[in-house]
């Protein structure tokens, strides 16, 4: 437990204890929309400085924790929301806040904290200020809404410390109570549902953690009351963005001809000093785009309307879409210089709105360049990349959604921590009916979409079918251990290669290959008759020849692929049906 004591030390040092004088003297009687916006800020802040704090308390000691970074991600989807906005009604800031946060949402930790604040803005839906006791009320909304978006809900979570220690700050309201002390009252309880998490959730006792989520919710508020009691928040991380492709400005220069034009992407932002919200139509602003540019893509979500575009005049783009509202975000980039990087596949699609409404559609995620030509090979229509240590958001869901362009789409998730967020978009989308498929791993997804076939009618028959098949495979990881640990019975030590199915910890092994042969044994190859082995960055070639041949004396009558996958993380993916 030597993780989770130094963990809960730091929080100790900085978990504030209840400063009576501030909740005396201070004058946040009520708690108006300008506050909250700046609590936000400062509970982003907060999480970013612990973020990988937060990501270490993993349960498998494997290099794939992104609790920290998916929560991270998720609230700032939510301050991005904010910018701009210059109001102090609360209901207004909450609403905007919420929308951003449920697009942004990553990750089953991201998704649940962006119900908890969803919730939050019901109870703050008539409200343009709240006292105590109105944002302790929100706040058990807060955690009714985060209970209900989880099918099974688990204590010893981010559940349970959000209920928990909503119930005591509510229970210690008084009518000489701030919204200080409310919050102070929250966090000291929240520290103290943390140490009990073990106690609920016997995952973490054995792995000598604390829960993720809920670290990372007490880091949120934390900040939240930080930023009440004026204390200053020093920001010593920053969560990593995703790395630039590399791109050679060279390609185009004085005496260039812009040929391939602009690919332009922005956010707009309705206004009701311009246009009538709730009634405008997107289709005014894709039948316009149409006349100046292809590969088109824009869809309205609640006030926003999100628009891709390829055109040889952006500026065009800009001046009439600003007759509807006002920019929230927008990226112009010139795809000469684009095409002189890397293959722009989406100038060679024909626009969304130009295109007949299939019956049914795909979309998969995948990690890892060969497993995502494998997927599109076998008939997905749009992968997203991302999977462990790099989940999509809502967002990019939507997206995808958008570009297949269908009345039935099925998705394939391939991460037991994607699927909410799936599940989140499939909500959200309302130009045809998403049948979220919950592949929880590679294994499953690949065993699913093999199957993928639309001569059935019935989606629903469909759904199915594509569910069966997962329950046909296993799946094995190997990877690499970041600390020492004993869990199923199986004793690990910082830096050996680990074999595991599921939440079920098998082997540890000094070499890869023993690891990964004593995995395939315990994942009954014997019994088997296909093996799908996917080769992650880290599997050498001798490696894979070397597993390849003992496979081939040892279980002679067992078929073995080895397909490059690409990915990150695993050296060996195994596939055994």
């Amino acid at each position: 437990m030597e993780m989770t004591k130094d963990i809960m030390k730091d929080m100790e040092t900085n978990k504030n204890e209840p400063v009576l004088e501030a909740a005396e003297t201070g004058s946040a009687k009520l708690l108006d929309g300008e506050l909250f916006a700046s609590m936000v800020r400062g509970g982003a802040a907060q999480l970013r400085s612990n973020a990988t704090v937060v990501n270490n308390l993993n349960v498998f000691p494997v290099p794939d924790g992104d609790t920290g970074d998916n929560m991270s991600m998720t609230i700032e989807g939510g301050v991005a929301a904010l910018e701009g906005m210059h109001t102090d009604n609360l209901a207004d800031v909450t609403q905007k806040l919420s929308q951003g946060m449920l697009l942004g949402a990553r990750g089953n930790s991201g998704v649940i904290l962006s119900q908890f604040f969803a919730g939050m803005t019901k109870g703050f839906a008539k409200h343009e200020r709240a006292n105590a006791q109105v944002v302790g009320m929100a706040m058990q909304e807060g955690v009714k809404q985060a209970y209900a978006s989880v099918i099974t809900p688990t204590e010893g979570t981010i559940l349970t410390v959000a209920r928990e220690a909503v119930e005591y700050a509510v229970s210690r309201l008084t009518e000489s109570s701030t919204i200080v002390s409310l919050f102070s009252d929250l966090i000291k309880e929240m520290y103290n549902s943390l140490q009990r998490t073990p106690d609920l959730l016997a995952a973490l006792k054995e792995a000598g953690v604390i829960d993720s989520g809920g670290a990372g919710l007490f880091y949120i508020m934390q900040g939240f009351y930080k930023i009440l009691i004026g204390e200053e928040i020093e920001e010593t991380g920053a969560i990593a963005p995703a790395p630039a492709p590399a791109v050679d400005f060279s390609a185009f220069g004085p005496d260039s001809v812009m040929t391939y034009g602009y690919c332009t992407e922005l956010l707009l932002q309705l206004q009701n000093s311009k246009v009538d919200v709730n009634a405008f139509d997107e289709k005014v602003i894709v039948d316009f785009l149409q006349t100046i540019g292809d590969s088109i893509v824009a869809f309205k979500t609640g006030t926003i309307v999100k628009l891709h575009v390829h055109t040889m005049t952006p500026e065009k783009v800009l001046a009439f879409c600003r007759q509807f509202g006002e920019f929230l975000t927008m990226k112009i980039e010139n795809m000469s210089v684009q095409h002189s990087s890397t293959t722009i596949e989406e100038s060679k699609s024909e626009p969304a709105a130009d295109r007949p409404l299939k019956d049914h559609g795909s979309v998969a995620v995948a990690s890892g360049d060969g497993i995502e030509e494998l997927f599109l090979q076998l008939g997905v229509n749009e992968v997203v990349p991302g999977g462990q240590t790099n989940n999509p958001s809502a967002q990019d869901f939507l997206d995808a959604f958008e570009k297949v362009h269908a009345k039935n789409i099925y998705v394939f998730p391939n991460n037991g921590n994607i699927i909410m967020a799936a599940k989140q978009a499939a909500q959200l989308y309302d130009k045809g009916t998403v049948h979220v498929i919950e592949s929880k791993d590679l294994g499953q997804g690949y065993a699913a979409i093999s199957a993928l076939n639309y001569e059935s009618d019935d989606p629903e028959q469909i759904a199915a079918m594509l569910t069966e098949a997962m329950g046909m495979v296993t799946t094995g990881y190997i990877s690499t251990s970041i600390r020492n640990a004993d869990l199923g019975g199986v004793h690990i030590e910082c830096g050996d290669y680990i074999g595991f199915v599921g939440k079920e910890m098998m082997v540890s092994c000094k070499n890869k290959v023993e690891a990964a042969k004593e995995l395939l044994e315990k994942m009954g190859a014997a019994d088997s008759y296909i093996i799908t082995a996917f080769a992650g960055h880290e599997a050498e070639e001798a490696e894979i020849a070397e597993l390849e041949a003992w496979i081939g004396e040892t279980y002679p009558d067992v078929e073995f692929y080895t397909t490059n996958g690409g990915q990150d993380v695993y050296p060996f993916i195994f596939v055994v049906e």
